[in-house]
Protein backbone atom coordinates (compact mmCIF):
# COMPACT_ATOMS: atom_id res chain seq x y z
CA UNK A 1 0.00 0.00 0.00
CA UNK A 2 1.34 3.30 -1.27
CA UNK A 3 1.77 6.02 1.99
CA UNK A 4 0.27 9.21 1.23
CA UNK A 5 2.02 12.19 0.73
CA UNK A 6 0.77 14.05 3.27
CA UNK A 7 3.19 11.39 6.06
CA UNK A 8 5.72 12.31 4.07
CA UNK A 9 5.63 15.51 4.86
CA UNK A 10 4.26 15.59 8.19
CA UNK A 11 7.64 13.60 8.84
CA UNK A 12 9.86 15.95 7.00
CA UNK A 13 8.29 18.92 9.05
CA UNK A 14 9.22 17.33 11.98
CA UNK A 15 12.93 16.19 11.02
CA UNK A 16 13.58 19.87 9.70
CA UNK A 17 12.37 21.10 12.68
CA UNK A 18 14.29 19.47 15.11
CA UNK A 19 17.61 19.98 12.43
CA UNK A 20 17.06 24.07 12.55
CA UNK A 21 16.46 24.34 16.27
CA UNK A 22 19.85 22.39 16.52
CA UNK A 23 21.62 24.29 14.37
CA UNK A 24 21.61 27.50 16.31
CA UNK A 25 21.91 26.21 19.18
CA UNK A 26 25.77 27.15 20.77
CA UNK A 27 28.61 25.04 20.08
CA UNK A 28 30.14 23.52 23.01
CA UNK A 29 31.58 20.41 24.12
CA UNK A 30 28.61 18.25 24.97
CA UNK A 31 28.61 16.56 28.74
CA UNK A 32 27.40 13.75 29.88
CA UNK A 33 24.45 14.83 31.43
CA UNK A 34 23.60 16.51 28.34
CA UNK A 35 24.23 13.66 25.88
CA UNK A 36 22.15 11.34 28.10
CA UNK A 37 18.65 14.27 27.82
CA UNK A 38 19.23 14.32 24.29
CA UNK A 39 19.53 10.67 23.99
CA UNK A 40 16.52 10.05 25.99
CA UNK A 41 14.55 12.99 23.82
CA UNK A 42 15.94 11.09 20.13
CA UNK A 43 14.49 7.51 21.73
CA UNK A 44 11.26 9.18 23.20
CA UNK A 45 10.45 11.32 19.82
CA UNK A 46 11.06 7.88 17.61
CA UNK A 47 8.51 5.90 19.59
CA UNK A 48 6.51 8.58 19.80
CA UNK A 49 6.23 8.68 15.76
CA UNK A 50 6.13 4.73 15.97
CA UNK A 51 2.80 5.43 18.20
CA UNK A 52 1.78 7.28 15.30
CA UNK A 53 2.34 4.92 12.50
CA UNK A 54 0.30 2.38 14.99
CA UNK A 55 -2.69 5.05 15.01
CA UNK A 56 -2.17 5.25 11.39
CA UNK A 57 -0.90 2.16 9.38
CA UNK A 58 -1.53 -0.65 11.75
CA UNK A 59 0.05 -2.56 14.13
CA UNK A 60 2.49 -4.76 11.65
CA UNK A 61 3.66 -1.77 10.04
CA UNK A 62 4.77 -0.03 13.28
CA UNK A 63 6.39 -3.24 14.70
CA UNK A 64 8.35 -3.42 11.37
CA UNK A 65 9.49 0.72 12.17
CA UNK A 66 10.43 -0.73 15.77
CA UNK A 67 12.64 -3.61 14.64
CA UNK A 68 14.03 -1.68 11.37
CA UNK A 69 14.92 1.31 14.23
CA UNK A 70 16.56 -1.40 16.33
CA UNK A 71 18.72 -2.99 13.62
CA UNK A 72 20.06 0.55 12.55
CA UNK A 73 20.36 1.97 15.86
CA UNK A 74 22.59 -0.71 17.25
CA UNK A 75 24.88 -0.52 13.81
CA UNK A 76 24.91 2.84 14.04
CA UNK A 77 27.49 1.79 17.85
CA UNK A 78 29.92 0.66 15.21
CA UNK A 79 29.76 3.84 13.41
CA UNK A 80 30.55 5.83 16.65
CA UNK A 81 33.54 2.88 17.21
CA UNK A 82 35.11 4.76 14.26
CA UNK A 83 34.19 8.51 14.64
CA UNK A 84 35.61 8.16 18.37
CA UNK A 85 39.19 7.00 16.53
CA UNK A 86 38.65 9.73 13.82
CA UNK A 87 38.58 12.75 15.98
CA UNK A 88 41.40 11.00 18.58
CA UNK A 89 43.60 10.36 15.20
CA UNK A 90 43.47 14.07 13.89
CA UNK A 91 42.83 15.94 17.63
CA UNK A 92 39.34 17.67 16.74
CA UNK A 93 38.66 19.74 19.97
CA UNK A 94 35.43 18.60 21.77
CA UNK A 95 33.53 21.91 20.72
CA UNK A 96 34.03 20.89 17.18
CA UNK A 97 32.96 17.83 17.21
CA UNK A 98 29.01 18.22 17.55
CA UNK A 99 29.17 20.69 14.87
CA UNK A 100 31.29 17.88 12.77
CA UNK A 101 28.71 15.04 13.37
CA UNK A 102 25.87 17.87 12.58
CA UNK A 103 26.19 18.32 9.23
CA UNK A 104 28.02 14.52 9.14
CA UNK A 105 24.39 13.66 10.05
CA UNK A 106 22.55 15.81 7.69
CA UNK A 107 24.93 14.91 4.68
CA UNK A 108 23.63 11.34 6.02
CA UNK A 109 19.98 11.87 5.64
CA UNK A 110 20.89 13.17 2.27
CA UNK A 111 22.44 9.88 1.37
CA UNK A 112 20.30 7.47 2.65
CA UNK A 113 17.14 9.10 1.07
CA UNK A 114 18.81 8.53 -2.31
CA UNK A 115 19.88 4.84 -1.30
CA UNK A 116 16.89 3.50 0.26
CA UNK A 117 14.81 4.85 -2.79
CA UNK A 118 17.24 2.94 -5.39
CA UNK A 119 17.22 0.24 -3.67
CA UNK A 120 13.12 0.15 -3.14
CA UNK A 121 13.07 0.72 -6.75
CA UNK A 122 15.07 -2.05 -7.69
CA UNK A 123 13.62 -4.26 -5.05
CA UNK A 124 9.91 -3.56 -6.40
CA UNK A 125 11.59 -3.85 -10.34
CA UNK A 126 13.45 -7.15 -9.51
CA UNK A 127 12.50 -8.77 -6.45
CA UNK A 128 15.50 -11.53 -6.69
CA UNK A 129 17.80 -8.62 -5.85
CA UNK A 130 16.94 -9.69 -1.99
CA UNK A 131 19.02 -12.58 -2.63
CA UNK A 132 21.57 -10.38 -3.00
CA UNK A 133 21.34 -8.24 -0.40
CA UNK A 134 20.86 -11.25 1.95
CA UNK A 135 24.02 -12.87 0.39
CA UNK A 136 26.06 -9.47 1.01
CA UNK A 137 25.09 -9.34 4.47
CA UNK A 138 25.81 -12.69 5.28
CA UNK A 139 29.21 -11.99 3.54
CA UNK A 140 29.45 -8.53 5.68
CA UNK A 141 28.89 -10.70 9.08
CA UNK A 142 31.71 -12.77 8.70
CA UNK A 143 33.94 -9.96 7.71
CA UNK A 144 32.59 -8.12 10.70
CA UNK A 145 34.53 -10.20 12.69
CA UNK A 146 38.11 -9.93 10.91
CA UNK A 147 37.54 -5.97 10.36
CA UNK A 148 39.55 -3.34 12.20
CA UNK A 149 37.72 -0.69 12.83
CA UNK A 150 41.08 1.51 12.32
CA UNK A 151 41.48 0.82 8.86
CA UNK A 152 38.98 3.53 8.44
CA UNK A 153 40.95 6.52 9.65
CA UNK A 154 43.38 6.28 6.74
CA UNK A 155 43.00 9.81 6.12
CA UNK A 156 45.42 9.84 2.91
CA UNK A 157 43.63 6.59 1.62
CA UNK A 158 40.01 8.07 2.27
CA UNK A 159 38.71 8.51 -1.59
CA UNK A 160 36.41 11.18 -0.86
CA UNK A 161 39.48 12.94 0.70
CA UNK A 162 41.86 12.19 -2.46
CA UNK A 163 39.14 13.49 -4.52
CA UNK A 164 39.03 16.95 -2.65
CA UNK A 165 42.88 17.22 -2.09
CA UNK A 166 43.64 16.97 -5.92
CA UNK A 167 39.77 19.36 -7.31
CA UNK A 168 39.75 21.62 -4.61
CA UNK A 169 42.06 23.94 -2.64
CA UNK A 170 43.10 22.89 0.46
CA UNK A 171 44.01 25.66 3.66
CA UNK A 172 47.13 24.38 5.74
CA UNK A 173 46.30 26.53 8.20
CA UNK A 174 43.42 25.84 11.62
CA UNK A 175 40.27 27.78 10.64
CA UNK A 176 38.59 26.89 14.00
CA UNK A 177 34.81 25.19 13.43
CA UNK A 178 34.83 26.61 9.65
CA UNK A 179 34.92 24.28 6.79
CA UNK A 180 35.60 27.01 4.22
CA UNK A 181 37.95 29.92 4.58
CA UNK A 182 39.34 32.69 2.37
CA UNK A 183 42.62 33.12 1.76
CA UNK A 184 44.36 35.16 -0.77
CA UNK A 185 41.21 36.24 -2.11
CA UNK A 186 40.26 32.78 -2.80
CA UNK A 187 37.71 30.19 -0.65
CA UNK A 188 39.58 27.25 0.27
CA UNK A 189 38.40 23.81 2.36
CA UNK A 190 39.60 23.67 6.05
CA UNK A 191 41.44 20.85 7.59
CA UNK A 192 37.85 20.45 9.97
CA UNK A 193 35.92 20.04 6.06
CA UNK A 194 38.59 17.18 5.02
CA UNK A 195 37.80 15.64 8.66
CA UNK A 196 34.17 16.08 7.93
CA UNK A 197 34.70 14.46 3.74
CA UNK A 198 36.09 11.33 6.22
CA UNK A 199 33.14 10.98 8.84
CA UNK A 200 30.48 11.47 5.55
CA UNK A 201 32.37 8.63 3.63
CA UNK A 202 32.40 6.30 6.49
CA UNK A 203 29.08 6.63 7.07
CA UNK A 204 27.98 5.74 3.53
CA UNK A 205 30.16 2.64 3.79
CA UNK A 206 28.28 1.65 7.11
CA UNK A 207 24.81 2.84 4.96
CA UNK A 208 26.12 0.11 2.70
CA UNK A 209 25.62 -2.72 5.16
CA UNK A 210 22.89 -1.56 7.03
CA UNK A 211 20.03 -0.49 4.82
CA UNK A 212 20.02 -3.75 2.98
CA UNK A 213 19.26 -5.56 6.73
CA UNK A 214 16.08 -3.47 6.45
CA UNK A 215 14.89 -4.64 3.64
CA UNK A 216 14.50 -8.24 5.46
CA UNK A 217 11.98 -6.80 7.74
CA UNK A 218 10.44 -4.38 5.09
CA UNK A 219 10.21 -3.31 1.49
CA UNK A 220 8.06 -0.55 2.63
CA UNK A 221 10.21 2.66 1.46
CA UNK A 222 8.28 4.64 4.23
CA UNK A 223 8.99 2.10 6.82
CA UNK A 224 12.46 1.95 5.99
CA UNK A 225 13.25 5.62 5.30
CA UNK A 226 12.31 6.64 8.58
CA UNK A 227 13.29 3.81 10.82
CA UNK A 228 16.71 4.83 9.66
CA UNK A 229 16.52 8.77 9.54
CA UNK A 230 15.44 8.34 13.32
CA UNK A 231 18.35 6.08 14.47
CA UNK A 232 20.62 8.80 12.38
CA UNK A 233 19.47 11.46 14.40
CA UNK A 234 19.93 9.81 17.59
CA UNK A 235 23.41 9.39 16.17
CA UNK A 236 25.17 12.19 17.68
CA UNK A 237 23.87 12.41 21.30
CA UNK A 238 24.77 8.85 21.43
CA UNK A 239 28.11 9.20 20.10
CA UNK A 240 28.36 11.89 23.21
CA UNK A 241 27.15 9.33 25.92
CA UNK A 242 28.85 6.70 25.05
CA UNK A 243 32.57 7.69 23.49
CA UNK A 244 34.14 7.54 26.45
CA UNK A 245 33.22 3.96 27.23
CA UNK A 246 32.94 2.75 23.91
CA UNK A 247 36.08 0.55 24.45
CA UNK A 248 34.43 -1.10 26.81
CA UNK A 249 31.93 -3.08 23.96
CA UNK A 250 34.66 -5.43 23.07
CA UNK A 251 31.92 -8.46 22.19
CA UNK A 252 29.51 -6.08 19.99
CA UNK A 253 31.10 -5.95 17.22
CA UNK A 254 30.62 -10.35 17.24
CA UNK A 255 26.64 -9.68 18.23
CA UNK A 256 26.45 -7.51 15.06
CA UNK A 257 28.14 -9.86 12.67
CA UNK A 258 25.34 -12.60 14.09
CA UNK A 259 22.42 -10.18 13.57
CA UNK A 260 23.52 -9.09 9.99
CA UNK A 261 24.64 -12.36 9.30
CA UNK A 262 21.05 -13.77 10.88
CA UNK A 263 19.28 -11.08 8.50
CA UNK A 264 20.96 -12.08 6.27
CA UNK A 265 19.85 -15.48 6.08
CA UNK A 266 16.22 -14.86 6.66
CA UNK A 267 16.44 -13.12 3.29
CA UNK A 268 18.02 -15.91 1.59
CA UNK A 269 15.53 -18.57 2.98
CA UNK A 270 12.56 -16.48 2.73
CA UNK A 271 10.83 -18.66 0.12
CA UNK A 272 11.54 -21.93 2.40
CA UNK A 273 11.01 -20.42 6.05
CA UNK A 274 9.43 -17.72 7.15
CA UNK A 275 10.86 -15.70 10.29
CA UNK A 276 8.02 -13.41 11.63
CA UNK A 277 9.27 -9.73 12.69
CA UNK A 278 8.29 -10.29 15.74
CA UNK A 279 10.32 -13.22 15.80
CA UNK A 280 13.35 -11.01 14.16
CA UNK A 281 13.08 -8.69 16.87
CA UNK A 282 13.86 -11.04 19.85
CA UNK A 283 16.46 -12.42 18.12
CA UNK A 284 18.19 -9.15 17.22
CA UNK A 285 17.23 -8.17 21.05
CA UNK A 286 18.68 -11.04 22.75
CA UNK A 287 21.93 -11.49 20.72
CA UNK A 288 22.69 -7.86 21.12
CA UNK A 289 21.41 -8.17 24.89
CA UNK A 290 24.40 -11.17 25.61
CA UNK A 291 26.94 -9.35 23.77
CA UNK A 292 26.63 -6.03 25.50
CA UNK A 293 26.63 -7.61 28.57
CA UNK A 294 29.17 -10.05 27.84
CA UNK A 295 31.30 -6.82 27.31
CA UNK A 296 30.51 -4.74 30.26
CA UNK A 297 31.36 -7.98 32.96
CA UNK A 298 34.65 -8.69 31.09
CA UNK A 299 35.78 -5.45 31.17
CA UNK A 300 34.27 -4.81 34.67
CA UNK A 301 37.86 -5.03 36.68
CA UNK A 302 39.35 -3.02 34.33
CA UNK A 303 36.86 0.24 33.89
CA UNK A 304 36.51 -0.25 38.40
CA UNK A 305 40.61 -0.27 38.33
CA UNK A 306 40.24 -3.54 40.02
Amino acid sequence: MTTPLKFWIFFHIGVFAILAFDLFRKTKTVSFKEASFWSILWVSLSLGFNGLLWHWKGADKALEFFTGYVIEYSLSVDNIFVFVLIFSYFKVPGEYQHRVLFWGVAGALVMRGIMIGVGSALVERFHWILYLFGAFLVFTGIKMIFHKEDDAVNMEGNPLVRLCRRFLPISAKDNGPRFLARENGKWTLTPLALILATVESTDLIFAVDSIPAIFAITTDPFIIYTSNVCAIMGLRSLYFLIARVVDRFIYLKYGLAVVLSFIGVKMLAAKFWHISTAQSLSVVGVVLGISIAASMLATRKSHTGG
